[in-house]
């Protein structure tokens, strides 16, 4: 695919702006952010410096913290989807454990098992993680700390298990599925469970001096499928495209079929129960931009280091394949948080996609063109037609951007469809036509559908009776 024409240079300097503003004020050492988008050619800038010999770039690598996370919940999905697991399985069907095995695949993918955020001990204290055994052997030592299903607890404990149980389905560790089934196919050649030669150093800033120092390098250990991997921010721009839009990337479904990712990305939970600020699907977060914007990825942190890696969907000029990444080297320098939203968001107002212009299609089958316009269910209005060779159907005072329901048939059934996707999404849709063979009658999830607005008891409100 062609990446299209380059931007206007204003949007690249708008854009670098905003970086170069959170590195000043938020004093970061480094920063390393980049954009991708299907229609234009990647942008990325970097700002600071390594605190090594080697000069900050586009391929100087930062650790990514729990954005690690999302890699191991695409794992996950990828054993489901090729019958190694259910989502609901408990755990222990799986990896003989000494304790906790009767929570969910789904519970700990979504951080709602009610298990304690780390490993059994100070772990933070010694920078010391277990090994696979030792996270294994000492679960029985880790707190249940909130019934399971009850609401959002982020662990890091439940994600490591979640790679163990990778690891064992698939027969190799954890690191070797990852680059095999996710960073291979996807050329993330720039992503990996070692810094390598090239990489920045993590610094703590202090608050009330211009010192920075550095932080100790830590490995995870068996925790690592929740924390270890160390990235670039291009790389992680195409990794959260691949989130957003993963048939722009991977079309073939090589990685993971884009219905699954449509999985992971519902909201499961919210993180917070009063300020619905962000929610929680399988192994993503999702935050909310408001008029249908959701920013889907995860965020970062790890001892000198913060991450945050977000793909866009939806709205009006919203790109194909549209994901931005910011990498910092300060552990404390929150400001980074929240600037991959601000880059996809100026992108999208200053450079938006282009519009495509309409074409005529395909008309509509000659058994369902007597079917289109408008129709009556509970007392509103719909309006079924054919578009991009489907039957869909709206509400007739819709907002223009919420999804249409899309039907499509079941081949034994004749004039039975069933719901694909928008509002009732899964149910039926049968037809009933008199003797002419014209279309008289629908039933949408068991709902009457009338051409004339009708009560429950089948008034009809324009014969009056």
């Amino acid at each position: 695919m062609s990446a299209g024409p380059a931007p206007d240079s204003r949007v690249d300097e708008r854009l670098g702006r905003l970086v170069r503003r959170v590195q000043a004020d938020a004093r970061v050492p480094a920063v390393s952010a980049a954009l991708h988008r299907a229609d234009r050619p990647l942008w990325s800038c970097t700002v600071g410096g390594t605190g090594t010999d080697s000069p900050l770039g586009a391929g100087t690598r930062f650790r990514i913290g729990s954005v690690t996370k999302t890699f191991t919940a695409v794992l996950t999905l990828q054993c489901r989807d090729d019958g190694l697991l259910d989502l609901d399985d408990p755990v222990g069907r799986h990896l003989d454990l000494p304790a906790h095995g009767e929570l969910t695949v789904r519970w700990l993918l979504s951080h709602t098992g009610g298990l304690q955020r780390e490993p059994f001990g100070d772990v933070w204290d010694s920078l010391r993680a277990p090994d696979a055994d030792q996270l294994v052997a000492e679960l029985d030592r880790a707190e249940r700390v909130l019934p399971p299903a009850r609401r959002f607890h982020y662990s890091n404990l439940g994600v490591a298990v979640l790679g163990q149980l990778v690891a064992r389905l698939r027969g190799g560790t954890w690191a070797e599925v990852l680059t095999e089934r996710v960073l291979a196919p996807l050329g993330l050649t720039d992503t990996a469970v070692t810094p390598g030669a090239a990489a920045a150093t993590g610094f703590l800033v202090d608050a009330y001096s211009d010192e920075a120092h550095p932080e100790p390098p830590t490995d995870f250990g068996a925790v690592g499928p929740a924390a270890q991997l160390w990235s670039t921010a291009t790389d992680m721009a195409r990794w959260a495209a691949f989130l957003a839009d993963p048939a722009a990337l991977d079309p073939a479904g090589a990685v993971l079929a884009p219905a699954t990712l449509d999985e992971m990305r519902w909201p499961l939970t919210t993180t917070d129960e009063t300020l619905w600020g962000a929610g929680f699907g399988l192994g993503l977060i999702l935050v909310p931009q408001g008029e249908r914007v959701v920013h889907v990825g995860h965020d970062g942190a790890m001892p000198g280091f913060l991450a945050a890696v977000y793909g866009r969907r939806g709205g009006d000029g919203t790109a194909g394949a549209m994901g931005a990444a910011v990498l910092g080297s300060s552990g404390t320098a929150a400001e980074l948080f929240d600037l991959p939203h601000r880059l996809l968001a100026t992108a999208v107002e200053h450079d938006p996609a282009e519009i495509e212009p309409w074409r005529p299609g395909t008309p509509a089958p000659t058994a369902l063109r007597g079917l289109l316009g408008r129709w009556w269910g509970e007392g509103f209005e719909y309006v079924f037609s054919w578009h991009d060779g489907t039957l869909r159907a709206r509400g007739a005072g819709d907002p223009a951007g919420r999804p249409p329901a899309i039907f499509a048939p079941l081949p034994d059934r004749p004039d039975v469809f069933r719901t694909v996707s928008g509002r009732e999404a899964g149910e039926l849709l049968r037809l009933t036509r008199d003797e002419s063979g014209a279309v008289v009658r629908m039933h949408w999830a068991t709902y009457r559908f009338t051409r004339h607005q009708e009560s429950f008891d089948r008034y009809d409100f324009r014969a009056g009776s």
